[in-house]
């Protein structure tokens, strides 16, 4: 079963290490058209209305106790995040620098092109597309083994100090961030909710796809 995937599966297109400069053009290629779903699902989660991501809600839960700017605040958790990497052993490559550009740019693309559905049955439609492709993109990206985002650089530390799945670790993460953020005064909304429920499993969905297809 999926749900109890615990690593992040070898194929083809792999690094042998995340801090490989010089990486094959499957490897790049597969890299980036991961981001590029991941980038995807998180601007349709946005445009969807159904309410944004945990750390999204984090953001502004913390915006609204010390008046930074959301955008410095979003940086500033990325740091932080970065920064318990370092008892973790989780280490930076091009995929982490890759990560923050191609998923900030899908996202403009998402928020400026696709319209927000007038149904709200729609818009939870969308919201749960939206959580299945950052599942796909994030387990292809992970594949590639070309360093991970903050998050998932955090969610695979911390699966390799539990040796819990890897559903469990990310919904742990999320499920927390969305706490901390909704008890800071941050909107929860049903797409909220679905993100930090459903993303721990769409990504382990994704991971057990491309490694029993692609092996």
């Amino acid at each position: 079963m999926f749900l109890s995937i615990k690593k992040v599966p070898k194929v083809l297109w792999s690094s042998d290490k995340p801090q490989n400069l010089k990486p094959k053009i499957s490897t790049l290629f597969f890299l980036c058209f991961g981001l590029i779903l991941f980038g995807l699902g998180e601007g349709l989660l946005i445009v969807s209305a159904a309410g944004a991501s945990p750390w999204s809600v984090l953001a502004q839960g913390i915006y609204l106790n010390v008046g930074f700017s959301i955008g410095l605040i979003t940086i500033l958790i990325s740091l932080v995040v970065l920064l318990f990497w370092f008892p973790l052993n989780q280490k930076l490559g091009i995929g982490t620098i890759l990560n923050a550009l191609i998923i900030g740019l899908m996202i403009d693309i998402c928020i400026k092109f696709v319209p927000t559905p007038e149904n709200y049955i729609s818009q939870l439609f969308l919201a749960l597309m939206a959580v299945l492709t950052v599942g796909l993109g994030g387990g292809i990206y992970l594949v590639a083994n070309l360093g991970p985002g903050p998050r998932d650089g955090l969610m695979i530390g911390l699966q390799k100090k539990t040796n819990l799945p890897i559903a469990a670790v990310r919904a742990f993460l999320e499920i927390t961030v969305m706490s901390i953020g909704w008890y800071l005064g941050g909107t929860v909304g049903v797409g909220t909710l679905l993100f930090a429920f459903g993303i721990g499993p769409a990504v382990a969905l994704g991971l057990y796809i491309i490694g029993k297809n692609f092996n």
